[in-house]
This record gives C-alpha cells, structure tokens and sequence, in this order.
C-alpha cells in the first residue's frame, strides 16, 4: 500500500515545485537604483557632445631646451607663475646643473680680459719709457757721423797733398757712409715708436675683443636657457620632474604643465555627422560626469575650423574610434567651483531656432 502512494507523493510534489517557480518567474523585479543619475538635456532640441576641460591658453607642456641633470625645481603644483612682461623674464621654474658651463664662463671672461689688456697696450704706445732711449741712440748716431765727416774731410786734403795714400781716403769716405746709414736707421726708429701701433695690428686687436665678448656672450646665453622660466602668467598645473633626474632632449614626458586658469575652457568634440545642425555662436551647458544636477553654462569662445580623429574616447560600446570631429571651445563662468583641467564633462547645445537666432 505505501509502496503505491509514493509515486502520486512524487509526482504531486514536482508539480508544486513547478507551479511555485513559474510563479516566481511571473513576478516583475524591482529595479535597481541608479548610483549616479544621467544627464539630461533642459533644451527642446539639443545636440550633445562630450567636452575636455582646459585652461584658456590651452595646456602649455614645459621642455628643456638642453640635456642634463636637475639641480633644483623652483616651483610646485598650484603656484601661481608670472610670465615675461616689460623685459622682465618669466618666474623660473627649474635648474639644470651648470658647473660646466659656469667654469667655461670664468675662461671666457680670462679670455676677454686678455684680449682688452693687449688691446690697451697698443693703444697705449709709444711707451713713455722708450722715447729717451731712442732718441739718445740718434744723438749718438748723429754725432758719430759728424764725426766721421770731419775726418773724411781733413782725410781729403791730406789726400790732396799726396799726406796719405788712396786706400786710406776711401776708408774714411766708407766710414762715413755707414754713419749717416746708421743715422737715417736710429730716426726711422724714432719715427715708428712715436708713430704707435700699427692700424692693422690695431683692428686684429679690436677684432680679438669683439669675439672674446661673443664668446662670453654665447656662454652666459647658454647658462641662462639652463634655467627654464615661466611662458605665461598663469599656474602649475602638473608636475614631472625632481632633482638628480636626468633630462633629455626632447624629454619623453612633459616637465611641467602649466596653463592660464583664471578662465576654464571647456573643449567640445562635435560629432562629424551632427556638424550640419551646429551653428556657431549657440549656447549650451556642461554636466560633470556623476554629478548630473550640476549644470554650468557655458559661453561661445570659438570654432577651431579643422575638423581632427577623435582624440578623446567617453568610454561608450556604440561609440566608434574611426570618427572624426569639429572642436569648439566654450569658456566656463568664472569661479565655476568642482572643476578641474583635463575633466570630462557631457555637453549639451541648444540647436532651437530661437537660439539660432538670438545667437546672429
């Protein structure tokens, strides 16, 4: 008998099964709650678009114009920069390690210092010193030819009077010949060392001066680029270097980041196949991504009139990477509070008619 109701037992307790599950796959789920509410447009006709936002001068990648090795980085990320104004160069930012050329400096200006003392001991001749020596020497010559002379003279008479033979009388005569050669020689002499220096050896001194101080000059210019200083008035945005680090040329990442933020900018990527309903001059709002009961207005800046590959990716599955798209920058509100450069945000464009026409 018990062997008998197993099976009804069995069969009814499989149909209830049954029956409690369909039920259970009839009733509808709750759903689940939205972490973070999506943005939503407030316009009648809109067109969307995701944005980067950015400084208004965009942001400027610092490099070093030479290789080396970090001595000292001035500054850090949130100080405020100054830029070149009125001849006055830009706040620095960073140091290389100059030794090498700082001993260089120090031969170049040996170098100059040489070459203006020569040239300042030409200007300078005749030396003082020198004139009485050479002017005793022509009184020396001159007398040894009066000298001469005379003898010659008598010697000529005493010739005349067969007193001394030919030999001797030509001797006299050759003795003064060379004393008046020695004469015209001791006032040439004279003449050249109150003359100075000579022009030529003048202008190859002048010559020398000139290229020691652009040889300085060249120097002190190469020390200076060691030290990089600020492009714009503005603000350090991102930092990537530290002392003994070694820089190249060009760097493989940017130093140093810095960028006008006294207005954010908010760079637009307008899909290529929505450029025909854009018109320029529209306006819009950004939402921050996970915060969508924020919404910043935005004001037209600009078209940049290229249209470029798509750069910046939202992340979405449709979304394709072969696209391209036109940037346009629109300025925040100045003050807008909980925006930071290099955010995304999702756009949105008031395309109405109204808006089309308030914006010609």
């Amino acid at each position: 008998m018990r062997g008998k109701m197993i099976l009804p037992i069995l069969a009814l307790g499989m149909l209830g099964f049954a029956v409690m599950h369909v039920v259970r796959a009839n009733q509808e789920k709750p759903r689940p709650e939205l972490v973070v509410e999506p943005a939503r447009s407030s316009y009648e006709t809109t067109l969307a678009g995701t944005g980067i936002v950015e400084p208004r001068s965009e942001n400027i990648a610092i490099g070093s114009p030479l290789p080396g090795v970090v001595d000292e980085v001035m500054v850090r990320v949130g100080d405020a920069i100054q830029g070149p104004d009125a001849g006055k160069p830009g706040t620095p930012l960073f140091r290389l390690d100059d030794r090498q050329l700082r001993a260089e400096l120090r031969l170049r200006e040996a170098n100059l210092a040489a070459a203006k003392a020569n040239l300042r001991k030409l200007e300078m001749l005749p030396r003082p010193e020198e004139v009485p020596a050479i002017r005793a020497r022509v009184t020396e010559a001159k007398a040894s030819m009066d000298e001469l002379t005379d003898a010659y003279e008598r010697a000529k008479k005493l010739f005349a009077g067969r007193s001394i033979g030919e030999e001797e009388l030509i001797s006299k005569r050759q003795a003064m010949l060379n004393a008046q050669a020695q004469l015209a020689r001791a006032d040439a002499d004279l003449a050249l060392l109150l003359k100075g220096a000579w022009e030529p050896d003048l202008a190859i001194a002048r010559a020398a001066v000139e290229q020691a101080e652009a040889q300085r000059s060249q120097t002190l210019t190469e020390l200076e680029r060691l030290t990089v200083r600020a492009p714009i008035s503005g603000q350090v945005i991102q930092r990537n270097i530290r002392p003994g680090e070694f820089v190249g040329t060009p760097p493989s990442q940017a130093l140093l980041v810095v960028g006008d933020v006294s207005v954010l900018h908010v760079r637009v990527d307008i899909d290529e196949n929505d450029i025909p309903r854009f018109r320029s001059g529209v306006k819009g709002h950004a939402v921050p991504r996970g915060n969508a009961q924020v919404k910043l207005p935005m004001q037209f800046v600009r078209v940049e009139p290229y249209v470029v590959p798509k750069k910046s990716l939202s992340g979405a599955s449709s979304e394709r990477v072969d696209t391209r798209v036109l940037q346009v920058i629109f300025a925040l509100d100045t003050g807008t509070p909980d925006v930071y450069v290099g955010q995304q945000v999702d756009i949105f464009l008031d395309t109405s008619e109204k808006s089309a026409g308030s914006s010609k």
